[in-house]
């Protein structure tokens, strides 16, 4: 399995960018979560967004109302469309994906991930500045 992100850049505050990841080799079946995480400077790695196979989705308050996260099942792809960027935004950003349901608020796959199991890309760097 491996998982290949793309989309990052650097930006102004206010402005937007929309990072992809496309899973090569994972099934992404209907007991299967895919989902970002974010690492910013000095800060522990964070779960910010999942979305099952059915098109369900949460959101960290973090980013709830600014970013979408999306899928194309056809191409195994998953997207984070980024508004309204905020300078504490910035970080290095994953995809990140399991045979796990997602779970309220995303924190059965969260936990997962973060417990080792799980795949992950090798991350895209947002930096927003202000």
């Amino acid at each position: 399995v491996q998982l290949m992100e793309s989309g990052g850049g650097s930006v102004q505050s206010g402005g937007s960018l929309r990072l992809s990841c496309t899973a090569y080799g994972f099934t992404y079946s209907r007991d299967s979560c895919m989902g970002w995480f974010r690492q910013a400077p000095g800060k522990e790695r964070e779960g910010i967004a999942t979305i099952d196979r059915r098109g369900a989705t949460t959101y960290a308050d973090s980013v709830k109302g600014r970013f979408t996260i999306s899928q194309d099942i056809a191409k195994n792809t998953l997207y984070l469309q980024m508004n309204s960027l905020k300078p504490e935004d910035t970080g290095m950003y994953y995809c990140a994906a399991d045979v796990v349901f997602c779970g309220s608020g995303g924190n059965d796959f969260f936990h997962r991930l973060g417990s080792g199991s799980g795949y992950w890309g090798q991350g895209t760097q947002v930096t927003v500045s202000s």
